[in-house]
């Protein structure tokens, strides 16, 4: 079998967020964001971890880079940890430490020949914000377009790369409609509006950072899961359609100017979540706003979803043609293996929003292998995850998908948010009672292809 090689100007690179690697919570003038409040809110996060030390990255992102450039990614993601700018998130002025900190760290990445891609939102609102009604506030969209020009304005033309938000479903549903993240709230009509507020904030900030960086590069990332009906009844049919709307096109079809999608605005009011008349949320104006064309659209892909109507009995509907997957093809997450989903994605993306470039901006699996006798660290479960869904991105590109770049979430083992440390996704394994980083066989195999642009076979 031949090789797969990748396009010469592909990126291979890798992610991380500030909250999960950063610790050093009480330093450089940091202040509090939902997350350290939610993770000491008894109950919320496994065995009641936080993030106060996590990877200790802000003392040792030399090491860190070191490790990268050993790897030979050519880029790095990383997020901004809004509360080291804005302290509460209303201050004036911006607070120079922080600043001065990710000024370092481009600089160090950038001198060690890797590219920054920043994400300036991956959840970490500052508490101040959050205490006058966080995202479920307009305000808040203002206080974000302040942060994405404070530190567009210092990182300059050095970042080339801007990502405005981490996973808009993640910040609306997981923290706003079931409660499971920061804030921890579970209020419907309210996780509608957050969605509202983060993607018009993404797109009041998108011309505020070309401003910054003439010619830098901006998008946006989203959580994306292609859906399948478990049959060919009209039942699963119409459940899969609804998940699509829920998971995706609430947040795809405004990015792109179609508003929000009227199917799902018809389901909502059916359920109670949304009133009759105009959305309450959207002014005039906004959904021109959010649409602003964009460089290109990040995507976070872990798993699929199969979907089996619940409005009829189970003894009413057609046989199941996919079944539901055994423990032996999920990760140790419960989140199942399959690369087919990504392919089938990037695909969709390509037809229903065609001529954007696509980026995976996170793609990983964990597994919690320890070292073994001999000293490394074989988790050849993650080696081939990684591998089947990098032959998809190969795959896809070779269909004529505009697929520009792969960063393997994650660089290292880190804080998994309500999961506290139990989850490891990292391809670097990090011993967290001494920091202690060592690469595993899965960074040994990606070091591998990120040199040379191909996976063997």
């Amino acid at each position: 079998m031949s090789d797969h090689v990748f396009p010469k100007d592909f990126v291979f690179g890798v992610a991380t967020s500030s909250y999960q690697i950063e610790g050093a919570v009480h330093e450089g003038g940091r202040g509090p964001s939902i997350w350290d409040t939610f993770c000491r809110t008894p109950g919320k996060v496994k065995d009641g971890d936080h993030g106060d030390v996590a990877c200790d990255h802000y003392n040792r992102y030399p090491e860190d880079i070191a490790l990268m450039q050993s790897l030979g990614v050519s880029a790095y993601r990383f997020s901004i940890a809004w509360p080291r700018i804005f302290p509460t998130g209303l201050e004036t002025e911006p607070n120079a430490a922080g600043l001065d900190f990710y000024e370092r760290l481009v600089d160090a990445l950038i001198a060690a020949g890797i590219t920054p891609w920043v994400t300036l939102y991956h959840w970490d609102l500052p508490q101040g914000l959050q205490d006058l009604g966080g995202w479920a506030n307009r305000a808040t969209v203002d206080a974000f377009v302040r942060f994405a020009d404070a530190v567009s304005a210092r990182l300059g033309g050095r970042v080339k790369h801007y990502i405005t938000h981490n996973e808009p479903w993640c910040v609306a549903m997981l923290g706003h409609m079931n409660g499971e993240h920061a804030p921890g709230h579970k209020d419907w009509p309210e996780a509608l509006a957050v969605v509202h507020h983060v993607l018009l904030s993404h797109g009041l900030a998108v011309p505020v950072l070309r401003a910054a960086s003439p010619g830098c590069s901006v998008g946006i990332t989203l959580n994306l899961v292609p859906g399948y009906p478990a049959s060919p009844s009209d039942a699963d049919a119409d459940a899969m359609r609804h998940f699509d709307g829920f998971f995706n096109r609430w947040y795809l079809d405004p990015l792109y100017g179609r508003g929000y999608p009227e199917d799902m605005v018809t389901d909502y009011r059916a359920l109670g979540r949304l009133p009759e008349g105009p959305l309450p949320f959207v002014h005039p104006g906004d959904l021109d706003a959010m649409a602003v064309p964009t460089d290109f659209l990040g995507i976070n892909f872990y798993s699929r979803a199969i979907l089996r109507s619940t409005t009829v009995p189970e003894t009413e509907n057609l046989p199941r043609t996919i079944a539901e997957p055994g423990p032996e093809a999920r990760t140790d997450i419960g989140w199942e293996i399959y690369p087919d989903g990504l392919y089938d994605l990037l695909r969709r993306l390509t037809v229903d929003y065609p001529g954007v470039p696509l980026v995976i901006t996170e793609n990983g699996a964990s597994y919690a292998t320890t070292p073994s006798e001999d000293g490394g660290i074989h988790d050849a479960a993650r080696l081939s995850y990684l591998d089947s869904h990098l032959r998809a991105c190969h795959r896809a590109i070779t269909a004529g998908v505009p697929l520009i770049g792969y960063f393997a979430w994650s660089l290292m083992d880190n804080f998994e948010w309500a999961y506290g440390y139990s989850q490891r996704f990292g391809i670097v394994w990090v011993d967290y009672a001494t920091q202690e980083r060592k690469l595993k066989d899965s960074a040994l195999w990606y070091r591998d292809v990120a040199r040379s642009g191909r996976i063997a076979g």
